[in-house]
């Protein structure tokens, strides 16, 4: 379609309309006169509005004088008619097709071999509400929504700034899903800029139906344990990194953006953090670093300790240990994957469930499975309690949910089979995974490795937003 320019006759530009379309009932020709002219207007049958287009199009076109050609006829809509703010032409059917789907209504005219697109969307949406997965106490409660327009609009709105670009652009060769690129010019480097775009370009799909389908392509390819880009569904946490220097993609039908690069130190930070006084901020900072590694080895670093180091523990404490193990039918490894394992399913049935089904996994999980798994003694109360504290810690940082959620597993059958020793190793690898991450030459784990001692001020604490505010961040000075 690319290649097919739009035919002179309206006749047969009406025909290879119907063709390509398979005669789809959603597209709506309608076909009058006006000027004297032969015209059709072109619009998908719930993408744009019936109300905008009678008002807007079709009173003031069928109102024209006669003129004495087509192209008179388009001179005049396109500079005496302000149908539409949003009026691209159109030259080919891919545009056409594109166009039409995205909400806008095509003019065609006889003996002309172009069109005129109008904006006039008016499909249905889902309002601004409050994000589902970042709350916050004393920030804005808007979130992004599936519509891409509104979202640039929820940005802009925040940073009124003439800096602040927005390129818009379509991937996928059958959805044409449109997306946008935003930056802030005078604070982002116009090479991460530039690879950005490259990488973007190189991408070669079908559909782009979420976040999940672009960000291997803005990502380093060697394997990492933890994603070097991060997502948002906050308009004004994403404004924050733009003045950083970031990079933002915005999906459209996505109520997500992408930010690039991410910063390991960001998953545990939040905006409440800068609406408290400092030493509150940094106690809860380094609440979630504690959460963050008590969810990731405080089942293994029990096994390990149960198995394989008892003089680590009192006596006390180490007797109430062999006797409420010594019921378990099942290995320590065993049983604290069991627990893990039950815990997983049921916290995957509760977010795929009907809403109105959810109430009944609590119930089940927790006065069935769980009491009736410590009663008839095949879970021991305290894996069950240190399994408890872990997977409280992860919902601490939800962001890195998935990498804990693995990271646990395999701490646990580390340490359950060299002890502390075990998890000693795979703490040094994963490590070394971590510090070897980076996207487009910004390191992953900045700015602990390589250390910089000016970032310390929001990522060990959280210093006075005076002294913040005056020393102009930008994440450019931890690229490599």
């Amino acid at each position: 379609m690319k290649e097919r320019g739009l035919l002179p006759s309206l006749d047969d530009s009406i025909a290879e309309v119907r063709r390509i379309s398979g005669d789809s009932s959603d597209v709506l020709i309608n076909r009058f006169v006006t000027g004297g002219i032969h015209c059709a207007l072109l619009c998908c049958e719930g993408m744009a509005s019936a109300s905008v287009i009678t008002e807007l199009i079709f009173e003031p076109i069928t109102g024209i004088e006669k003129k004495n050609s087509p192209g008179e006829l388009f001179r005049y809509i396109s500079e005496e008619l302000l149908l539409s703010t949003d009026r691209p032409e159109v030259r080919d059917y891919d545009t056409l097709f594109r166009l039409m789907n995205s909400g806008f209504a095509v003019l065609l005219a006889e003996g002309m071999e172009r069109g005129l697109a109008f904006g006039v969307q008016g499909y249905a949406s889902r309002g601004v509400q409050e994000p589902s997965g970042e709350g916050n106490i004393m920030g804005a409660h808007e979130g992004f929504t599936e519509t891409i327009r509104v979202n640039m609009s929820q940005i802009r709105r925040r940073l009124k700034s003439p800096e602040l670009v927005m390129e818009l652009f379509t991937k996928g060769s059958r959805s044409y899903t449109d997306m946008c690129l935003c930056y802030m010019k005078d604070r982002v480097s116009e090479a991460l800029v530039d690879k950005i775009k490259r990488s973007l370009e190189c991408m070669e799909t079908e559909a782009v139906l979420t976040t999940g389908y672009i960000r291997p392509f803005v990502e380093n390819g060697n394997f990492e344990l933890f994603d070097s880009t991060g997502t948002t569904e906050r308009p004004d946490v994403l404004c924050s990194k733009l003045i950083e220097g970031r990079a933002a993609i915005l999906v459209d039908g996505v109520p997500y953006a992408v930010v690039v690069p991410r910063l390991f130190c960001e998953s545990f930070q939040t905006l409440d953090d800068y609406a408290f006084k400092p030493y509150y901020s940094t106690f809860i900072r380094w609440l979630k670093y504690l959460a963050f590694l008590a969810a990731v080895l405080l089942p293994s670093f029990y096994v390990a300790i149960v198995m394989y180091h008892p003089e680590l523990l009192n006596s006390t404490l180490f007797m109430l240990l062999v006797e409420a193990e010594k019921k378990a039918p099942l290995s320590i490894v065993s049983e604290a994957l069991f627990v893990l394992l039950m815990y997983e399913i049921i916290r995957e049935a509760g977010v795929r469930l009907p809403k109105p089904v959810g109430g009944a996994v609590s119930i089940i999980s927790g006065l069935i499975i769980g009491d009736a798994a410590v009663n008839s003694g095949l879970v021991s109360t305290p894996l069950l309690t240190m399994t408890a504290l872990a997977v409280l810690g992860g919902l601490v940082v939800p962001e890195l949910n998935p990498q804990i959620t693995v990271l646990r597993f395999a701490f646990i059958i580390s340490g359950g089979f060299l002890g502390l020793f075990g998890i000693s190793l795979l703490a040094c690898t994963v490590l070394v995974n971590i510090c070897a991450t980076e996207d487009y030459g910004f390191p992953y784990t900045a700015p602990l490795s390589p250390f910089r001692a000016s970032g310390m001020g929001d990522t060990a604490v959280r210093s006075d937003m005076r002294k913040m505010q005056s020393r102009g961040f930008t994440v450019e000075e931890y690229h490599e």
